[in-house]
């Protein structure tokens, strides 16, 4: 799985293999991250169906729609864990994720550590 970044260099770079209906949706993902996002609503705003999304999606970014959102999600919360003065269940939520153990999860999976962990081997206290 490729980090979000590197997906966003393409993004920049919007190669010709790559059809406008995917950029607009990826760059509506990454406007919208913070808000429940639905294969449909994301669909509905590129101008495509969801089953096209699905299939394309994958095919032109290399990972999935929700895995997608995930880490557009967990790039922004990987930010804001730089400053103290938010909680780590204040930026689960900002960020978009639907409960803390979501963010634990998913935030664990991606980065190998936990919000609390990665925090910390950053000079930040880890409080919830």
């Amino acid at each position: 799985m490729a980090p979000l970044s590197q997906l966003r260099q393409v993004s920049q770079n919007r190669t010709r293999a790559e059809p406008v209906e995917i950029w607009k949706a990826r760059k509506f993902i990454e406007a919208h991250s913070a808000e429940e996002l639905s294969l449909s609503k994301v669909a509905k705003a590129a101008g495509i169906s969801p089953n096209y999304l699905s299939e394309k999606f994958k095919q032109v970014t290399g990972i999935n729609f929700v895995d997608y959102v995930a880490h557009a999600r967990f790039e922004k919360a990987s930010e804001l864990l730089h400053d103290v003065d938010l909680r780590i269940s204040e930026i689960a939520f900002a960020v978009g994720f639907q409960s803390l153990s979501q963010f634990n999860r998913v935030f664990k999976k991606l980065s190998g550590k936990s919000p609390t962990q990665f925090r910390a081997e950053r000079g930040r206290p880890g409080w919830t």
